[in-house]
């Protein structure tokens, strides 16, 4: 079995998640009392939250450049970055690592191609609707994401950091997400991408309008895949 380095911390809330998923499947698959070997190094969210804010995304990569040399040092086989937003950063991640990175993008896209999905909606935070990194990437892939209006980016952004990073779960909160996603729906999108790995706190299949693509969950469970692979 491989040594997952997951770098985490950013929300705690989501940490916890990559935790258990990754823990319970590989017991799942394997049974007994077996887990999951990892090794995490949690960052403070609040430094990463200044850095994401005055747009000095160059100082954010360096945090979590360091945390990938850290992990990599205390013999991680490949990293796993606990976060959505901070893929936009992947790329100084993956040139100070000399082990690979596995992409929550690329592990998403595969999800939703073997449904035979096209065309997605996606939910995260700002950066990750608006910055490029996220749906260009998902592009090249095939996959054509559809975005909420400016409005609603900047409501779920708010939700996102004000409430669900802070594990605070509230009912008008999940009904406004919904309601962006039957607009998304409305627009042409056949599933929604879960592309925070806090919004399943709120949306799940159960209350979407649309059928769910949770990144937490794809992420996490491709990483035991290749924890476990050979």
């Amino acid at each position: 079995m491989k040594t997952i380095g997951i770098i985490g911390g950013m929300s705690p809330e989501s940490t916890v998640l990559y935790y258990q998923i990754i823990n319970r499947e590989t017991n799942r698959r394997l049974g007994g009392n077996r887990s999951a070997k990892i090794l995490l190094d949690s960052v403070d969210f609040e430094e990463i939250v200044r850095l994401q804010k005055s747009g000095d995304w160059a100082a954010a990569g360096d945090v979590l450049a360091q945390s990938a040399r850290k992990l990599e040092a205390a013999g991680a086989d490949f990293l796993l970055l606990a976060t959505n937003t901070m893929h936009k950063v992947a790329p100084a991640i993956e040139q100070a690592a000399g082990i690979p990175l596995l992409h929550v993008v690329d592990a998403t896209a595969a999800a939703i191609k073997r449904q035979g999905l096209s065309a997605v909606g996606l939910l995260g935070t700002r950066f990750t609707m608006s910055d490029g990194f996220y749906t260009e990437r998902m592009g090249s892939q095939g996959v054509k994401t559809i975005t909420p209006t400016a409005a609603e980016q900047g409501e779920i952004h708010r939700i996102i950091f004000d409430e669900l990073c802070k594990n605070k779960i509230l009912s008008e909160s999940t009904r406004y997400f919904c309601d962006v996603i039957s607009r998304l729906k409305q627009a042409g999108a056949a599933g929604i991408i879960l592309g925070c790995t806090e919004i399943c706190l709120i949306v799940n299949e159960e209350n979407s309008p649309l059928p769910v693509f949770d990144s937490t969950k794809i992420h996490a469970l491709a990483a035991v895949d290749e924890a476990l692979a050979g």
